[in-house]
């Protein structure tokens, strides 16, 4: 008697959990190419303007995605608004010069630098201090017994590097260079290129909206500087520095430097709507793409189709089909937030302005979903079957739960070939880092990336809608949508149980 009553009792929850299934299937097939195709030759048309962050091509960006939301019928997911807005700073170099000993060289060809990275100075030094590669390590120190306080120090760039060591190697480059002269106190820095990179006279710079670390003023200048200051001795010096041998002495030699420029405040936003949830409403999960990309020089547009209209065009299709469930009466249980964001290519920054002004609490966000590149195929992936994959990238960071309701979702639904090969912590692209799932993950928000891979076409004019693969990305797009279906309904949240590294 006791087995019958306890199996009548468990007949209403296995129908219930039949039936939710069935409602994912159903609602999957609102998913279309057709509307695909719509939305990314929109997204990654000519009237996008390559959708540059604070530009006239982003706002129309997020105008098209904010009206989509709307006609979803999903809420403004920001206080009454879909757009968050966020300040974006761009610097404008107004001048610049270079003179040694009177003689004055020209900015793009004998020496150019970052026009956001460097502020407005003015220098007039009397020495230089030349430290072969400027290299300041455990394993190497050109800094040793050198007071570089308050002085110009000039390297040779890793660009013209010779015997440096493989343990060198690893962690020789120009951020490092930097960070030697300022740990020993340089009050600039010259870093000596075989090549110039051209730079007009007036150029404009996004720069970091946070402004918290000022770095010394860093110039690159060619070897036509260099012989200018070390004189006859600049070819000896720079061959025993190549040789390994240390190199650090002081030159004689009148330089100044000046950069004047200045900064203007912008604004960019990230576009937000939110389908509310039904019994576990006050929890979330978030779906997340960035809309922006390069943008246009003079009349070449950087369409950025892959990079990310894909995610972007992913989000609209995902947000489509969930609003059509919750219509029917078949809404998720959690609330869930369609987030697409700008500035992404200038350093992940519409993702970091919500990490720090969240519209949702981040402890009550069980996961976030982010895609960015779904539409193309790795021609360097030359395993398996790469017309039926993709990467999966921090699905065991943060949660345990996480990796294996993924890949039982896979296996049920789509059948794709989960590759982890950027899962790795020794990925040399460090591609974890590289989009807008870290900036949930730094707040300890399992996530998960969902990434096919670079190409040819990666950051340049050519990525254009015709060559996405639209089978292929709906695929995709089904994994994301039967994994936040699962998200959404089931009964607890994710655990956090694995510490953020």
């Amino acid at each position: 008697m006791k087995k019958l009553v306890i199996i009548f009792l468990l007949v209403p929850a296995f129908v219930a959990m039949a039936q939710k299934k069935e409602n994912a299937k159903t609602y999957s097939k609102t998913i279309t190419i057709e509307d695909m195709k719509s939305n990314l030759y929109t997204l990654a048309g000519d009237e996008m303007e390559g959708r540059e962050t604070a530009t006239e091509g982003q706002r129309r960006a997020a105008a098209f995605i904010e009206n989509k939301f709307k006609s979803y019928g999903l809420l403004p997911g920001n206080k009454g608004s879909y757009q968050m807005q966020f300040p974006v700073y761009i610097d404008s170099l107004v001048s610049a010069s270079f003179t040694v000993n009177e003689t004055q060289f020209e900015t793009g060809k004998d020496f150019s630098f970052n026009v956001g990275a460097n502020h407005t100075a003015g220098y007039d030094f009397s020495q230089v201090l030349f430290l072969g590669f400027g290299i300041s390590d455990s394993i190497r120190d050109d800094y040793k017994d050198i007071d570089a306080r308050g002085r110009l120090v000039m390297v040779l760039s890793p660009n013209i590097a010779g015997n440096i060591s493989p343990q060198n190697r690893r962690t020789f480059n120009f951020f490092t260079q930097q960070l030697a002269a300022m740990n020993h106190g340089a009050a600039a820095l010259l870093v000596v290129e075989p090549e110039i990179s051209e730079m007009p006279d007036k150029s404009n710079m996004y720069v970091n909206r946070y402004h918290n670390a000022l770095r010394i003023n860093t110039f690159q200048v060619n070897e036509k500087i260099a012989s200018a200051i070390l004189g006859d001795e600049y070819i000896g010096e720079k061959i025993s520095a190549q040789q390994g041998r240390s190199v650090a002495k002081p030159y004689d030699v009148n330089v100044a430097i000046a950069v004047d420029k200045q900064r203007l405040t912008l604004h960019s936003s990230n576009v937000l709507g939110i389908l509310e949830g039904t019994d576990l409403k006050d929890e979330y999960v978030i779906l997340s793409a960035h809309y922006d990309h390069l943008g246009k020089r003079g009349n070449t547009i950087w369409y950025g189709a892959d990079d990310d209209a894909s995610g972007t065009t992913s989000i609209l299709e995902l947000a489509k089909a969930f609003s059509k469930a919750k219509s029917d009466g078949k809404g998720p249980r959690r609330s869930i937030l369609f987030m697409t964001v700008s500035g992404e290519e200038k350093g992940l920054w519409g993702s970091d302005y919500y990490g720090d002004h969240p519209a949702y609490p981040l402890n009550k966000t069980t996961v976030d979903l982010n895609i960015d590149m779904v539409g193309r195929i790795d021609p360097n992936r030359k395993y398996g079957d790469s017309t039926n994959y993709i990467y999966v990238i921090g699905d065991d960071k943060l949660s345990s739960d996480l990796k294996p309701i993924s890949e039982a979702i896979n296996k049920k639904n789509t059948k794709l070939e989960l590759d982890y090969k950027y899962n790795d912590p020794e990925d040399p692209e460090r591609i974890y880092y590289r989009s807008d799932h870290y900036n949930f993950a730094k707040h300890g928000v399992p996530v998960i990336f969902y990434f096919s891979g670079l190409h040819a076409d990666y950051h340049k004019p050519t990525d254009t809608p015709d060559k996405i693969n639209y089978e292929l990305m709906k695929k995709r797009i089904l994994l994301v949508y039967y994994t936040a279906w699962e998200m959404a309904n089931r009964t607890d949240m994710l655990k956090r149980d694995i510490p953020l590294n």
